[in-house]
């Protein structure tokens, strides 16, 4: 392997058992590994954010069987480079088409692969950073195995980098490297789980810092943070990633745990997501804050609309406000249950008729037809309510509303429902 190519080329895994990471998969008795073990892969999909080698994985696992393999990707290789595959596969009777950016693969590549996936002349592996349930065609899908990889640790990234000092063959064995161990960390901090932008890092560092008295080449933390430049922060504001985070940020604010919507928030300012911080803020505020806090709404939504007139970097001020109130507040989701409670009933027994003494009375000959005629107008008795039936008849004993007991506010509305409920 020539030493012109980038290290993170370079130090691409050969066999499973070289792969950084990824255990829940890789560890013994973990089925990827089983399926390696045997000789027994099926076609797979590969998944995760990018830098943590999905496609060399997909090498790996190919590389430890006895199968010919080929890499592929679906946005450069044609039709005619897929039927050429296939020739080979034929000829070996079988082959491992290694294909990145699989989501990218059109209707008609897959209508050309897909019997030979069914014959299993063709095993195909997907490497892509796109979920595959939203990205991949059902039909390629459920053909494959999905395995989801995961952002590797700064551990696992720090014991890759000194691999890579280790290895004479591939790596950076032949320099006498001193990698301090604040600098390997801020190398595996700042990739923010891209091995491959550690890597190359890690190389540009010892390419270009001289040697000391000693004759070593000493990587200290500033080295570091010249040579990476990068912020240990990802975010791709249109990738499966960037929901993950908007559902943790909801999840956190409904959890009442503020430190980790705050996170969250951060994370959604650095990436300059105002409308879905916005939007979330503000179904929150109406779904888990609810009739616990009636003014939550109403004020996250003035803290939106803030946010909007002051624009970034100042949009922060009233977002955080807004966070931390809904985070502290007391909750309750009663409101829209019941709502989804008596959707539920409607489907399930239909529109039955509207009571008569309910029905519209401003019109001429109304009265004749027997509309309104019984009804009692609930201002003019001192409760303020009159015990009357208001549901049509197949439906007057459902109960949707199940106040909830979480703050003073939700606790008078239920003292008032069961007074009417008793009436």
């Amino acid at each position: 392997m020539s030493k012109h190519q980038p290290l993170a080329y370079r130090m691409r895994p050969s066999t499973i058992d070289e792969v950084v990471g990824q255990e829940h998969l890789l560890q013994e008795g973990k089925l990827l590994r089983r399926m390696v073990e045997t000789r027994k892969l099926s076609s797979m999909i590969l998944y995760g954010p990018p830098g943590i080698g999905k496609t060399s994985i997909a090498a790996a696992v190919a590389g430890s069987t006895d199968t010919a393999f080929k890499l592929m990707n679906a946005v450069v290789n044609n039709k005619k480079d897929m039927e050429i595959a296939v020739e080979e596969a034929k000829i070996s009777n079988q082959l491992i088409v290694i294909m990145d950016e699989i989501h990218r693969l059109d209707k008609a590549k897959q209508d050309f692969l897909l019997p030979y996936l069914e014959k299993g002349l063709i095993i195909l592996i997907g490497a892509t950073t796109a979920n595959p349930y939203h990205a991949i065609n059902p039909a390629i899908r459920s053909r494959c195995q999905i395995f989801e990889l995961h952002r590797l640790s700064n551990e696992d990234i720090v014991k890759a980098l000194f691999h890579a000092l280790a290895d004479k063959d591939k790596g950076l064995g032949t320099y006498p490297v001193n990698l301090e161990k604040n600098a390997a960390q801020h190398l595996a901090l700042a990739s923010g789980g891209d091995l491959r932008s550690a890597l190359n890092a890690l190389e540009l560092a010892v390419l270009s810092t001289p040697k000391d008295d000693k004759g070593m080449i000493v990587i200290d933390e500033n080295v570091a943070e010249e040579c990476i430049q990068k912020k240990s922060f990802h975010h791709d504001k249109d990738g499966d990633a960037h929901y993950d985070v908007l559902s943790a940020f909801q999840k956190s604010i409904r959890g009442s745990d503020v430190n980790a919507a705050l996170h969250y928030l951060a994370r959604l300012i650095e990436a300059g997501d105002l409308v879905s911080i916005g939007r979330r803020l503000i179904v929150t505020a109406y779904e888990d804050i609810g009739l616990a806090s009636p003014q939550a709404g109403p004020r996250a939504l003035a803290a939106v609309e803030a946010a909007e007139r002051l624009g970034f970097p100042e949009a922060r001020i009233p977002l955080a406000a807004a966070v931390c109130e809904l985070c502290l507040s007391p909750k309750s989701n009663s409101a829209y249950t019941a709502l989804d409670h008596a959707r539920n009933a409607m489907l399930e027994k239909g529109t039955p008729e509207v009571p008569a003494h309910l029905k519209d009375t401003h019109y001429q000959g109304a009265k004749k037809l027997g509309r309104g005629l019984e009804y009692q107008y609930p201002h003019h008795d001192p409760r303020g309510w009159v015990p009357q039936q208001y549901l049509p008849d197949s439906l007057k004993n459902d109960r949707y509303y199940i106040p909830k007991e979480t703050s003073k506010f939700e606790r008078s509305l239920s003292e008032i429902y069961k007074k009417i409920l008793d009436s």
